[in-house]
């Protein structure tokens, strides 16, 4: 149901105001009329008019079709009598926004031809009453032809972009249905079997720590390897849960350094997400992130550049800017401390320099060559 604001377009070819005269107008060609029948004949139609528009917004399924034809109707009439041809733009405003393309095309067609053989009938009729207002009316058929054409495709427009958000949010409820049963799955999987086997294990070592306190120790020794495997697959999956992708994260560096005004030039492609697992690849992007932000913050850059390079060995990112540098920050920068530390863990390294701005060069193998042994739980 429409709204009854709605009535009165917010944003229509007319503007309100404009919209409020169309209203006020048919009283001054009805009392240019001495006649005082012809004058009641005229409010009455006036008002005949007003109620099919109200209940033409009121009315669902076909209803809508006969108000919008003694809308149509009563239209001519006063075209032929009182020579306002303007009700058709009202009519044609109303015909735009009929969803049902049948419907439109027959009411578009008839209201077109029906105004149009209004006006060259008045012609006829009366010359003088037609004449002097002869450039408002092309301008009314023009409105009457293009208008019906603008709205309802507008309005299709609309629908389509809100099928289209609607198809959006959908896919992103199944996108995160799908994750929570991936993990559910990842879970089941990592935790569900070692578990199993820790209980089994540990009521198996609970009957033998009399019998055979040997085998007790080596069931125990085994539940305890059990139990360092399973943490250390769940440490895994909240690590990939958690890692944030080069690719992801460039898209990112272009919105940090669009909003500081810097431009951004890249020099080669982030490496593929096969190459490195996914913790390292995490530390690249969380170092490209902390540079790009320091750039923004200390360097007063017009430009950055930010280049990918990538051999057998190794991973390479510069984060290179024109700026004024940032020497007095290298020494007491958390950021820059953090990305040394978290490159330190995985064999990496970082390197400043001072040359025409501030140049990063964050360097990853892609190898570790060392693995970190776990601490003892």
């Amino acid at each position: 149901m429409h709204k009854w604001y709605k009535i009165i377009p917010k944003s229509p070819w007319l503007s309100i105001y404009a919209w409020i005269i169309f209203c006020l107008l048919p009283f001054f060609f009805i009392f240019r009329s001495w006649s005082a029948f012809d004058i009641s004949i005229g409010i009455g139609l006036l008002a005949l008019f007003f109620i099919s528009y109200f209940f033409s917004f009121k009315s669902k399924s076909g209803i809508v079709y006969m108000w919008l034809s003694f809308e149509i109707v009563i239209s001519v009439v006063m075209t032929l009598l009182f020579g306002y041809v303007y009700f058709s733009i009202f009519t044609a405003i109303f015909i735009g926004n009929i969803r049902n393309k049948v419907g439109f095309f027959i009411m578009y067609g008839l209201h077109i031809a029906l105004t149009i053989g209004a006006i060259v009938a008045g012609f006829f009729i009366d010359l003088n009453l037609f004449l002097p207002q002869i450039h408002f009316i092309i301008i009314t058929v023009i409105g009457v032809i293009l208008l019906p054409f603008n709205l309802y495709n507008r309005g299709r427009r609309e629908n389509l972009e809100g099928q289209l958000e609607d198809a959006k949010d959908r896919i992103s409820e199944l996108i995160l249905l799908e994750e929570r049963e991936r993990i559910a799955r990842d879970l089941h999987d990592t935790l569900g079997q070692k578990l199993s086997m820790i209980g089994l294990k540990s009521d198996l070592a609970r009957r033998l720590i009399t019998k055979s306190p040997e085998e007790a120790e080596r069931e125990l020794a085994d539940i305890r390897q059990t139990a360092s495997t399973a943490l250390k697959e769940v440490r895994e999956l909240v690590a990939d849960m958690r890692a944030t992708k080069l690719t992801d994260e460039m898209i990112r560096v272009r919105q940090i350094l669009s909003a500081g005004e810097i431009e951004l030039k890249v020099t080669g492609v982030p490496p593929a997400a096969t190459i490195l697992p996914s913790n390292m690849e995490n530390v690249l992007s969380m170092c490209l992130k902390e540079a790009v932000t320091n750039v923004v913050k200390h360097s007063e850059a017009k430009e950055c550049e930010v280049a990918f390079i990538q051999t057998e060995d190794e991973v390479v990112i510069v984060v290179h800017d024109n700026g004024v540098g940032m020497k007095e920050q290298q020494s007491v920068s958390s950021g820059l401390k953090g990305m040394r530390e978290r490159l330190e863990f995985v064999n990496g390294s970082l390197h400043i320099e001072e040359h025409r701005g501030t140049k990063l060069t964050i360097r990853m193998p892609i190898v570790i060559t060392h693995q970190v042994e776990e601490g003892k739980s």
